[in-house]
């Protein structure tokens, strides 16, 4: 069965890995790129659209005001990624965002990093693999319907691929995500050629519809256009997300980790920014019209299927070149897929962090076989999928969702920052150092700024649109990990052992031996044996007892209990229910009762079999008992085995012959290098003379 188990995870996952091996399993900048920054380049597939979709609520007057927001979020991102390399150099052991908040600020604010992380990290995996699939049923409609089943597919497909190792996936998605990159920057290329050059009309699929304001909506001015540019702000800040999962994965990197975490950050930075612009520019150069309600794009047919701002871009584009198209499509699906990764990534390194520190249990702190967090891997599919199939895979409900635990994290981050900063500039002395740690605090107190005010304007604007259930689900994880760490302590101060003379403290006064017996047999005497064997003779007491659920069995048995002479004295608990597992619980706990600092260990005879359906018709009275005595202070169950025969399959390995393998004489080749390994002559038929069994076999 072992074996039946073993081959598909080994074809799933590949061979395990040994410890030592870890090192092998690091990444260069050019495959951490695609690695931790695939979310953040990604979400420039769908943080222009939000800011379209949010600034149609107010018809086609107010499109213009994309660029300006654009440029704000882009601002921001720069600003976030300067503070986020501070937060790499200074703490570079992988505890990112959740290790600044608990060493600067305490436990109770590192908790709360963890918890909105953990929020994050879960969306990210839901967002980002149904914006993908949403994309590509852009371009293939037929697909329309079935984004539920093909959006949780891909989930299992990425945690497949993360369990077979970092390296490994990393590998495998670098290409997708270059592909992307290049893909977004040739658009733009061909775009300007296109349209600076020779002088060509591009036009959305949506250039001809009419965009009028949604009904309330047809005169925003003063406060109530203050706010629409504010949510649209808070929508286009998804292009953010993912900037802090390099900070957290620090220790994945190639050696000097923190420079080359730094420098992958910024050519994030650099690339996202370049194509979030780039997308804004080629959405109001082709005419991009986009709205949550259809019914406000005048002009549109009655079946009209709005694409995607990016499809629509490409398409307009492309409209000369229909591969183009096509492979866009094909990379922004695949990337927005792959971002996913960016969280398979982060979460279970942040959960072995967490679970090390006692917050999280303790089995997310273990390496799998390909020395993979699995685990981890494993609780973020579960998680992300349940959200896929709540939310009906669609991307714009998971997006109000979103940011809201990113920018939580990223005020913890550089608030604990500034303090580590300050703490430092105390005790140091050098005019050098100094200086370059007042121009950290600076750079941080910047971030704290931005991302203080975008979580300020985050939280009024999508609150009551789905934002809610974000900040439900990081009370919900911040109460969880604290009822987990206070389990931990009880039982590790339940656990202590004394300084002096810790034997005195665990020795019991006496031991009290009971045997469990249903008829003599083998089984039943060899516990009987070995219940024996084990007493000491001046502190235990040694007795049978057997369950009376049929007068005529429990007869015959003190019967033959008589004939034997058997000399331990055998006790019959009556049950007049015919049950067997209560009427034994109760009498080793009136025997704890009894002697209060005494031990009862109960022997309980065993078959062991050797096929799995056999274990359906066996030990069933024995798995009770033993579950139930388990909660009983002061009771050691010793379970005594009797293998039966079919348990020798499991003992010696089963041969087997190929297929014609006796006729072509493989087998008595075999046979001959076994008997002469074993330092034995070939007799006849080529078996050796020491065992006339094995000849006539």
């Amino acid at each position: 069965m072992s074996k039946l188990t073993d081959v598909p995870k080994r074809i799933l996952i590949g061979r395990a890995l040994q410890s030592d091996k870890l090192g092998e399993t690091l990444l260069p900048k050019r495959i951490a790129l695609p690695v931790f920054a695939s979310d953040a380049l990604s979400s420039v597939a769908y943080a222009p659209e939000q800011i379209f979709l949010a600034l149609a609520v107010a018809g086609i007057t107010t499109i213009h005001f994309s660029w300006w927001v654009g440029g704000v979020v882009a601002l921001v991102m720069l600003v976030v990624v300067a503070s986020y390399r501070q937060n790499v150099h200074a703490y570079p052991s992988g505890g990112g965002d959740y290790e600044v908040a608990t060493v600067n600020l305490g436990d109770n604010a590192g908790l709360t990093v963890a918890a909105a992380l953990m929020v994050d990290y879960v969306l990210t995996v839901a967002v980002s693999t149904t914006s993908g699939v949403a994309n590509v049923v852009s371009a293939v409609p037929s697909l329309h319907g079935h984004e539920v089943a093909i959006s949780v597919t891909l989930v299992v497909l990425l945690m497949g691929m993360n369990l077979r190792g970092v390296r490994e996936s990393g590998t495998a998605f670098a290409i997708p995500t270059y592909g992307f990159m290049i893909g977004v920057l040739g658009l733009m290329a061909f775009a300007a050629v296109r349209h600076f050059i020779a002088g060509s009309q591009m036009h959305a699929a949506s250039y001809s519809f009419n965009l009028v304001p949604e009904h309330g909506h047809e005169n925003v001015a003063g406060l109530a256009m203050v706010f629409l540019l504010l949510k649209t702000f808070s929508s286009g800040c998804a292009a953010l997300t993912g900037v802090e999962a390099i900070s957290n994965g620090v220790p994945a990197f190639q050696k000097p980790k923190s420079k080359n975490a730094a420098t992958t950050l910024l050519m994030m930075a650099i690339i996202a920014v370049v194509m979030l612009i780039g997308i804004i520019w080629m959405g109001n150069l082709t005419g991009l019209k986009m709205s949550e309600n259809t019914s406000q794009l005048i002009g549109a047919p009655a079946d009209y299927h709005q694409k995607t701002a990016l499809a629509q871009i490409s398409q307009a584009v492309f409209s000369n070149f229909t591969p183009g198209f096509y492979y866009i499509a094909a990379v922004t699906g695949l990337i927005l897929v792959l971002a996913a990764n960016t969280a398979f990534n982060g979460f279970p390194v942040l959960g072995s962090i967490l679970a090390q520190d006692r917050y999280l249990p303790r089995q997310l702190h273990t390496r799998g076989d390909r020395l993979a967090f699995s685990n981890g891997i494993i609780m973020l599919a579960g998680v992300a999928i349940v959200f896929i199939i709540g939310y009906g895979a669609d991307p714009n409900r998971l997006i109000q969702l979103y940011i809201i635990g990113v920018f939580v994290s990223f005020n913890m981050s550089q608030t604990g920052m500034i303090r580590h900063w300050t703490r430092l500039l105390k005790t140091e002395t050098d005019p050098a150092v100094r200086r370059r740690m007042m121009r950290s605090r600076v750079i941080n107190s910047i971030g704290l700024a931005c991302t203080a005010c975008v979580l300020v304007v985050v939280l009024g604007t999508k609150f009551m649109s789905g934002a809610w259930m974000s900040c439900l689900l990081m009370v919900v994880f911040f109460v969880m990990m604290k009822a987990i760490r206070k389990h931990y302590d009880r039982v590790s101060a339940e656990l202590v052992a004394a300084e002096e003379r810790p034997d005195e403290e665990l020795l019991p006064s006496k031991v009290h031996s009971v045997v469990l017996v249903s008829k003599l047999h083998k089984p039943t005497l060899r516990a009987l044996a070995y219940a024996k064997l084990a007493r000491s003779a001046h502190t235990s007491a040694l007795e049978a007892v057997t369950v009376d659920v049929d007068p005529a069995d429990t007869a015959a048995l003190k019967a033959d209990w008589e004939r034997r002479g058997i000399e331990i004295p055998l006790k019959v608990l009556h049950s007049p229910y015919r049950e067997v597992t209560r009427p034994v619980v109760d009498y080793v706990r009136k025997l704890r009762k009894d002697s209060p600092r005494a031990v009862v260990t109960v022997y309980i005879p065993e078959y062991v079999v050797g096929h799995w359906y056999e274990q359906l018709l066996h030990n069933q009275s024995a798995l009770r008992l033993k579950a139930r005595l388990l909660f009983t202070p002061g009771v050691m169950v010793t379970s005594v085995p009797w293998q039966l025969e079919s348990s020798e399959r499991r003992r010696k390995p089963v041969e087997w012959n190929a297929p014609g393998q006796i006729r072509r004489g493989d087998l008595l080749r075999v046979q001959k290098r076994a008997g002469t390994a074993a330092g034995t002559e070939p007799g006849p038929g080529g078996a050796g003379t020491t065992d006339s069994k094995d000849s006539s076999a």
